[in-house]
């Protein structure tokens, strides 16, 4: 494992942060932002040479993401992504929408016009993500456009628990981008600004669901995991600006 393993560009060590608590941050958001890959080991040598840490924080982190589920302890002393079959991928969607929706929902009354342009400021910038093509970037941009929704209500109770299902699905976001261009032909961000706009709770919570259910590929979950097995998250093409013209057209 070497130093360029994993892209942290988009993290900064807090001031006064301690090394077990950056170093939690810092592997959360590399399984969060698709990093670690469908199979991958991880070595506590390994993460503390990358992060210039002693063994220590390393495996106090390993330990807090493998209680939060998105790490495995292996009888042999490995830590793994932990498997995924099609029951245990239905059953984090169904979850992820069902917590969404209602965290859309909940702060539909809070949207200030500031919030709304916020929204279209992080949906920009993930289009751009989309030219690169830059799937960090586009990863982190969808969650920072979503977690822009939901933080709009001054007690977002569900982000925890969103945040926590995210983590869990983090190995296969790579691989549900790379399926993008079959399944996700409407943009559903365009979808839930217009919501938002017209104060329509009914359509933003319809938006939030085929968004969700487009985004993973959702009638492909099979085909989704046998990619995941096969470990093919390194050189997958991701879509492009060719995609983001077409998609365009669907506003």
């Amino acid at each position: 494992m070497s130093k360029n393993d994993f892209n942290f560009d988009w993290l900064d060590r807090v001031d006064n942060e301690t090394a077990q608590e950056w170093v939690y941050r810092a592997l959360r958001f590399a399984v969060m932002s698709g990093q670690v890959q469908p199979g991958r080991a991880l070595t506590i040598r390994g993460i503390a040479q990358m992060l210039d840490v002693s063994a220590m924080p390393v495996r106090e982190a390993l330990r807090r993401l493998t209680s939060e589920g998105a790490l495995e302890l292996k009888s042999n002393r490995r830590i793994m992504v932990p498997d995924l079959t099609p029951a245990k991928l239905a059953e984090l969607l169904e979850l992820r929408i069902m917590l969404e929706v209602h965290a859309a929902e909940r702060a539909l009354p809070y949207v200030t016009d500031e919030r709304l342009e916020l929204l279209r400021e992080l949906n920009e910038e993930q289009n751009q993500a989309f030219e690169g093509p830059d799937a960090q970037g586009i990863i982190l941009g969808n969650q920072a456009f979503h977690r822009a929704l939901y933080l709009a209500h001054p007690h977002p109770v569900t982000m925890p628990m969103i945040e926590r299902v995210w983590l869990q699905l983090g190995p296969l976001h790579r691989l549900a981008l790379a399926n993008l261009e079959k399944h996700y032909v409407t943009d559903r961000h365009v979808e839930i600004m217009k919501a938002i706009e017209t104060r329509n709770p009914f359509g933003l919570k319809a938006a939030i669901e085929a968004d969700i259910r487009d985004g993973a590929g959702y009638m492909t979950q099979t085909e989704l995991l046998e990619r995941y097995t096969r470990d093919e998250a390194e050189n997958l093409v991701m879509p492009g600006k060719a995609y983001m013209r077409q998609l365009a057209k669907t506003v």
